[in-house]
């Protein structure tokens, strides 16, 4: 099977700082892979360089097994990659419904015209209402996405994830700021993705049964080096983890 994604020694330095250095791991599609490790281990700057924000020092990106690491962000998100925090920047003064709207037209190769003669698209407005009724936002769509708390906002970049319909789904904490209620809604919308064997999803969560629960394998990162990766069993279980991101000291 070929990898959707895959880096391979992708390295990143500021000054003499090594951020991340030389991680060397593949993502198989219908996979849930939760990467985990201590504040500042590198994750983020892992997901940045991943989805282009960030350009390597050394090291490629690979999608589909073709090498990816001089597209900028755009251009990966275009082929594919979709990143929460990154891609959906909302636009605060349109309403829920436009918001989604937006992204389901790009998706559909129609271009980002708001003012286009919605009668024209039932089948963008079917599919709008459709994500927003999985986002559990359906009450709020004529709201501008700047009223809303930040759970709903959470939940619309989520949504908005959706609608673009990325191979490569990257959640970075999708459940922070959450209240406990809200926090199912998210990971039921996971749940359903990561039933799709087309769809390979990366996250990065510090709430260990939601890892737990969601992860088909662990990697850890500590001090921008990849120190583990396996089943989330073994893993959680690893003397190094225990150490490194569960704060247990482990007898030598």
């Amino acid at each position: 099977m070929t990898l959707a994604l895959e880096t391979q020694d992708l390295t990143i330095r500021f000054g003499g700082h090594v951020a991340v250095s030389a991680v060397s791991c593949g993502f198989e599609p219908g996979t849930l892979t939760a990467i985990v490790g201590p504040n500042g281990a590198g994750k983020t700057t892992y997901f940045n360089l991943i989805s282009g924000q960030l350009k390597a020092s050394a090291g490629k990106v690979l999608l589909h097994g073709r090498d990816i690491s001089g597209l900028s962000a755009p251009q990966r998100s275009l082929k594919g990659i979709g990143r929460a925090f990154q891609l959906t920047n909302l636009f605060p003064n349109l309403s829920v419904l436009e918001n989604i709207r937006l992204a389901v037209q790009s998706r559909s190769g129609l271009g980002h015209n708001l003012w286009s003669i919605w009668s024209s698209h039932k089948g963008i407005i079917a599919r709008a209402e459709e994500v927003l009724e999985a986002v559990a936002l359906t009450a709020k769509r004529d709201l501008a996405a700047a009223s809303l708390p930040h759970g709903d906002q959470r939940k619309l970049e989520v949504g908005i994830l959706m609608a673009l319909e990325p191979d490569i789904f990257m959640f970075d904490e999708p459940t922070a700021g959450m209240s406990v209620d809200e926090v199912p809604v998210i990971l039921d919308l996971i749940r359903g993705l990561k039933a799709r064997s087309d769809k390979t999803i990366l996250l990065v969560e510090h709430k260990m049964d939601v890892v737990r629960e969601l992860s088909d394998r662990i990697i850890v990162l500590h001090n921008g080096a990849l120190v583990a990766d396996g089943d989330p069993a073994t893993v959680i279980a690893s003397p190094i983890v225990q150490e490194a991101y569960l704060g247990v000291e482990v007898a030598k």
